[in-house]
């Protein structure tokens, strides 16, 4: 098969499946990784994808971003999974960081410690917690400009909230995860507010499903290399854990 033929086969296998790992090409189409990696730079120089480790991923996602309604339901086993697990990890007497989300909605739920604070630029987790009365939980809810589709506080009057405190842990949510491209998310905005909540935290733990794995979003949160641990579920390649333990990062699968 000519290289002209194979990449665009590569371009259908992409376009059905979401991503493409470049070892599944290479067993495909009977040929070598390095000539899959080769067809993957032609096509990536060529603006059809963008190139990941170890893969690849349509161009044009980026800037996809589902509503917190849309969320709500998706994943809804992997999600809770992840918040029961990551909920564990808050110990009593932890001053901690809630991001805004779905998956972040289920840490509040399933929260067993007492005596903490929480700090969280969600209205969501904020009623949630106003409402356990159960535990003793110091909230401080982040002001500044609403954003609807995330239900997310965001802006500069956010962002200060957050330069005010130095907690133990934070909980951050994302869209894309990748061992080179770092953790991203599709709104600029709301990654400013997420990169203030990782500054004042003392252990970053990110938490989303496995199928942000490889998603690659518009606007940079963090290098991976900032992540303390990364809560997730679902199936993970042995290459992708490797990847992010050569950085430092933990992978936890829920």
């Amino acid at each position: 098969m000519f290289a002209e033929e194979r990449q665009k086969e590569i371009k259908a296998i992409l376009d059905r499946e979401g991503s493409i790992k470049v070892n599944e090409l290479s067993v495909h189409f009977d040929v070598s990784e390095a000539t899959i990696r080769r067809d993957l730079k032609e096509m990536e120089d060529r603006r059809i994808l963008k190139r990941t480790h170890g893969g690849a991923v349509p161009i044009d996602i980026t800037n996809f971003e589902a509503s917190f309604v849309d969320k709500k339901d998706e994943g809804q086993v992997e999600k809770l999974a992840i918040g029961k697990y990551a909920a564990n990890m808050i110990k009593n007497g932890d001053t901690i960081i809630l991001d805004s989300g779905t998956t972040t909605l289920e840490i509040a739920k399933n929260i067993d410690a007492e005596d903490i604070t929480v700090i969280t630029n969600s209205i969501d987790i904020a009623s949630e917690l106003l409402n356990r009365k159960d535990k003793k939980i110091e909230l401080i809810v982040a002001g500044g400009i609403l954003r609807p589709n995330t239900r997310a506080m965001v802006g500069n009057l956010c962002e200060s909230v957050f330069k005010n405190f130095r907690v133990d842990k934070a909980f951050i949510g994302a869209n894309g995860i990748t061992s080179i491209e770092g953790i991203t998310t599709p709104n600029f905005t709301e990654a400013q507010a997420k990169k203030a909540m990782i500054n004042a935290a003392n252990k970053v733990i990110v938490v989303a499903d496995s199928s942000k794995f490889e998603n690659i979003c518009f606007s940079m949160i963090c290098k991976a290399e900032y992540a303390t641990a990364i809560v997730t579920s679902g199936e993970l390649s042995e290459e992708d854990i490797k990847d992010f333990k050569d950085l430092g990062v933990q992978i936890i699968v829920a």
